[in-house]
């Protein structure tokens, strides 16, 4: 199926990392571990977005044309998940800033509200980068859009692990204009909300409370 709000990186070290999350086996070190390896694949596809700015730098030998990011960039992990792949992220973008969002189901509703919201002042131009290794309903993902736009930010991405048709068209209806980056696009949903075949709960798995 085509999304076109969708890019798959999918390559075979990628493949490779994703079967070691999916495996129940696997030990909260080691999930960390492919979590952080695919968040700096991430990184590296989601940069090629970045626009830059020529300088000019002295090398021991001569002066030279150089290049500094012309923007900056603002990660914003969805609380909690979204925290084990904010390392991987900065290895590739080392002054990248970092605000959080923190959302929750309403239990009587069942719609997702905010329950944390901290971000630092952005610029016009400011690159946002939202994080969550899983985008199973879209729900979440879809509400921190709204509220960082209802914040003043224009533009954003958003960095999945896997992800299931049913949140990429959630995401896509409620906001054309966000591109998704995901390493996979899983089956279905399952009648509780869980991504099939996925890889668990994220959030547990990553900090070890199953």
């Amino acid at each position: 199926m085509d999304y076109k709000n969708v890019t798959l990186i999918d390559y075979p070290i990628v493949k490779r990392e994703l079967t070691r999350l999916r495996d129940k086996r696997t030990s909260p070190e080691f999930f960390r571990a492919a979590v952080n390896r695919l968040s700096i694949i991430l990184a590296n596809e989601i940069s090629k977005k970045f626009t830059l700015k020529e300088i000019v730098i002295e090398t021991p030998l001569e002066k030279t044309k150089g290049f500094e990011l012309k923007q900056e960039v603002l990660l914003v992990p969805i609380l909690r998940a979204g925290l084990g792949m904010v390392n991987g992220f900065l290895e590739v973008i080392p002054d990248a800033k970092v605000g959080h969002v923190g959302m929750e189901r309403d239990e009587k509703t069942l719609e997702p509200k905010s329950y944390y919201f901290k971000i630092p002042s952005t610029k016009k131009n400011t690159f946002i980068i939202i994080l969550d290794p899983m985008l199973a309903t879209g729900g979440s993902v879809s509400a921190a859009i709204s509220k960082l736009k209802g914040n003043g930010i224009n533009h954003c991405v958003f960095a999945s692990i896997v992800s299931a048709p049913e949140g990429i068209k959630k995401v896509y209806k409620d906001h054309p204009d966000v591109e998704i980056y995901t390493t996979a696009i899983d089956r279905e949903l399952n009648k509780k909300g869980y991504i099939l075949p996925g890889l668990g709960d994220a959030g547990d798995r990553t900090f070890g409370t199953l």
